[in-house]
């Protein structure tokens, strides 16, 4: 199935123009209106999908999110929902001139990099690499145990190895902690304390919140570079590091998941019935 994501500047305008020609894709949901759809779109993760959408003789799902959102997303993982998806190779159908969102998917991508080089050992491969940010997205994910194939992540990076060195190659190459030997397809990393340190200060904010929670305990209020300076001597560093990810992905996918029930329910009934359209 094609997925497809919309980043919108104002999401009751496109979805008011969106129920005036495609009505159908929507479900009950549609007889609130653009701004109560807009409304639950801002919930969770911020995104509002139409599922099971015929087109072209095939079946697509599209997202609609709205770009303030998406770039938050993206700088801080404040759900890893959206901003997960686009540390995947993906198709760019178009975009406009904002340089925001632009700085924003950059930054994402080099977000990605260090917290997988927290999670790596010191020498590795690439597609080591790459199977470790294809996974950032699916730790936490309750979908990952219940109903979702458990090689996913596997089944996304082998096939498209040479599409995550295309989008990653730069970063490596201008990253100043990493030995990238391109050729042999193998990197080395700083792993000493003052690396991993570096590595977690670089992190989004979101994911930094979610490790001093881990760390801290109740009632102490240590300033957050005091915190990670002691995560960075912890031996289990990268553990802590893919908790935290576990954390923001975890209450996200649940809240999506539970809005997926009511943007989906035409569609269930549609092949119940076997109609076209509710």
């Amino acid at each position: 199935m094609l997925d497809f994501v919309f980043a919108v500047d104002d999401s009751v305008t496109w979805h008011m123009m969106n129920l005036l020609k495609n009505k159908s894709h929507y479900s009950f949901l549609k007889f609130l209106g653009p701004k109560q759809i807009s409304n639950i779109q801002n919930y969770g993760a911020g995104i509002y999908y139409n599922t099971l959408v015929p087109f072209h003789g095939r079946m697509i799902k599209y997202g609609v999110i709205g770009t303030k959102f998406l770039i938050e997303d993206l700088l801080h993982w404040k759900t890893l929902y959206v901003a997960g998806r686009l540390q995947k190779p993906v198709k760019i159908l178009t975009q406009n001139e904002n340089g925001k969102l632009q700085a924003a998917l950059v930054s994402n991508l080099k977000s990605a990099v260090t917290a997988a080089f927290l999670m790596l050992p010191e020498s590795f491969c690439e597609e080591d690499l790459y199977m470790q940010i294809a996974g950032l997205s699916y730790s936490g994910d309750f979908r990952m145990i219940i109903g979702e194939d458990g090689l996913k992540v596997q089944n996304i990076v082998k096939p498209n190895v040479p599409h995550f060195q295309k989008l990653y190659a730069n970063i490596l190459q201008d990253c100043p902690q990493v030995v990238y030997k391109h050729q042999l397809g193998r990197l080395e990393i700083d792993k000493s304390p003052e690396g991993q340190f570096t590595q977690l200060m670089a992190l989004p904010r979101t994911l930094q919140q979610k490790i001093t929670a881990l760390v801290d305990p109740p009632g102490k209020n240590r300033d957050v570079e005091e915190i990670l300076l002691q995560v960075a001597h912890d031996p289990d560093c990268g553990l802590v590091v893919r908790q935290g990810i576990s954390g923001i992905v975890r209450s996200s996918s649940l809240v999506q998941s539970a809005k997926t029930i009511l943007t989906a329910e035409r569609k269930k009934l549609q092949e119940e019935l076997g109609t076209q359209s509710i």
